[in-house]
């Protein structure tokens, strides 16, 4: 439960402020705010100023509304509600919810995932794990927010400061010991996880992605840096320091170890990592590999399939260790582990064709999906593959290239074409194609992935990549139901009736 808070304590922890005016009639909080819609009779109201809406332009409707204090960093025109005057609005409104939401980061286990790939495998492998010790446990990312087997849905892979802050309060009022988050880049540049105590911090690889976004690669690596350089100053010596692990086959994962003054946890197959895999063999039914966790070694099993799901296994097994937790024990949770919706998710029939739907949206994650399915496949790897509209355009002739190289037969269509018009976003792709290639091209996305289907003989492996685990497709503004996996499931079912 939130505490009942007065505005006047509330405010206190802001060190630099002006209130105007000075002298106002004090109230119990209700709720903290940067959203009018969510406004209620003595709410606080924090006007901030982003990239597409301007907060302060709100203060009248929120005052409409019910909010009985504006927190602002530029003059607003108002009478009859105290304005609290600060620098940034942004670092106010983190401050202001921590201690609101009763700085919950600080009573839970927290585990932060950063990385181009692999956050969301990461971080269900750390949940899984710390749930098979009997934990309560929370999650936080691309998927969903998750509260022990309550789901909550979610717009971004790292939710806005305040929600944040709330969902925190929730998990300690649950009884939850154990988060693990996805942290993305932009979530860092942005300040997001201002606030937020995190006790270990995983990186899994970086490549490109969000450049739209970052503009180069050197912007990207040093937002992904920030988890590890504000991951605390100090040294308790109670065995509860703050620790960073850290993929070291990753040159980027190698410069972490110098922006950060937390213990480091290394891991790793081809550097020689603290914790490491060697002899990796992968297979249908899964992968086996020998981990090696200082002088102690381990045959292991899995569930999942890939030379890159060994990394995320180690990561997750790495943060565990890093906690306290047992190598057996984990061991034995990572053994039963059966993957993450929408990532390599192998969809079989009777027709003797499999297909794998897996969120590769960016060239080096189709790349890895590609050679691992190139090494399990009886025989040709088809691909279906798009790109986002209104995300980062330089891409596309990568995703081409890398699909037509390393698949037996690609076909290119529509991921989430956004506002842009998708034969633009495909004819980019088209540039990337090598050679005199031709590409099989279905603008609608349904189409494509049964052309693949049918195509596909006994033996053949069918990549449906890009969207994973979303159900839906987004056409200019409108989200549109759209799942892979049923689509697959409905195209290999009518194959399955022409065979007979």
């Amino acid at each position: 439960m939130v505490k009942k808070m007065q505005a006047s304590k509330l405010i206190k922890c802001l060190r630099f402020k002006k209130v105007l005016p000075a002298e106002y009639e004090d109230f119990t909080v209700s709720l903290l705010t940067q959203n009018t819609k969510e406004v209620i009779e003595n709410s606080i109201f924090v006007a901030v100023k982003g990239a597409q809406f301007d907060g302060h332009r709100f203060v009248k409707e929120a005052i409409q509304a019910g909010a009985k204090m504006i927190i602002a960093q530029e003059r607003v025109a108002i009478d009859g509600v105290p304005v609290v005057y600060v620098e940034n609005s942004k670092r106010a409104m983190a401050i202001l919810s921590s201690h609101f939401y009763g700085n919950a980061s600080q009573a839970l286990r927290v585990i932060g995932v950063t990385g181009t790939n692999g956050k969301t495998t990461v971080t269900h492998l750390i949940e899984a794990i710390f749930r098979a010790q009997g934990e309560e446990t929370g999650l936080i990312g691309t998927m969903y927010r998750k509260i022990g087997s309550e789901i909550f849905p979610t717009k971004n892979t790292t939710p806005d400061i305040i929600t944040l802050q709330r969902a925190l309060n929730k998990m300690v009022e649950r009884h939850v010991s154990t988060v693990a988050m996805e942290v993305s880049s932009i979530a860092l540049i942005q300040g997001r996880v201002w606030g937020v105590d995190f006790d270990i911090a995983v990186f899994t690889n970086l490549t490109r992605d969000h450049l739209d976004y970052h503009k180069t690669m050197a912007n990207y690596e040093h937002a992904k840096s920030l988890l590890f350089s504000q991951l605390g100053n100090c040294y308790t010596g109670n065995g509860d320091d703050k620790v960073a692990v850290l993929n070291i086959d990753d040159p980027v994962g190698r410069q972490f170890q110098q922006d950060t003054a937390a213990h480091i946890l290394t891991y790793g197959i081809e550097q020689p990592a603290m914790i490491r895999a060697t002899d990796i063999k992968i297979h249908s039914q899964g992968t086996d590999f020998k981990l090696h966790v200082f002088d102690q070694v381990w045959p292991i099993r899995v569930k999942m399939i890939g030379r890159f799901n060994v990394y995320n296994i180690l990561a997750a097994f790495a943060a565990a260790y890093a906690a306290g937790v047992k190598s057996e024990r984990i061991i034995t949770a990572l053994s039963e582990f059966s993957g993450v919706k929408g990532r390599m998710q192998l969809i079989t029939s009777t027709t003797g064709v499999s297909v794998v739907v897996d969120y590769s949206h960016t060239p080096d994650g189709l790349f890895q999906a590609l050679k691992t399915l190139d090494e399990v496949a009886q025989k040709r790897v088809l691909c279906v593959i798009g790109c986002g509209g209104d995300r980062d355009h330089g891409k596309r002739p990568k995703m081409g290239e890398i699909a037509v190289k390393y698949s037996d037969l690609a076909i290119f269509t529509s991921d989430n074409p956004r506002t842009e018009d998708p034969e633009k976003i495909i004819a980019a792709m088209l540039t990337g194609v090598p050679g005199k290639s031709e590409v099989p091209v279905f603008v609608k996305r349904r189409a494509a992935i049964n052309y693949a289907i049918k195509q596909a003989q006994p033996g053949d492996v069918v990549l449906i990549a890009g969207k994973g685990h979303e159900d839906y497709q987004i056409i200019g503004k409108e989200k549109r139901h759209f799942d892979d996996v049923e689509e697959a499931t409905k195209a290999l079912k009518l194959k399955e009736q022409a065979d007979k």
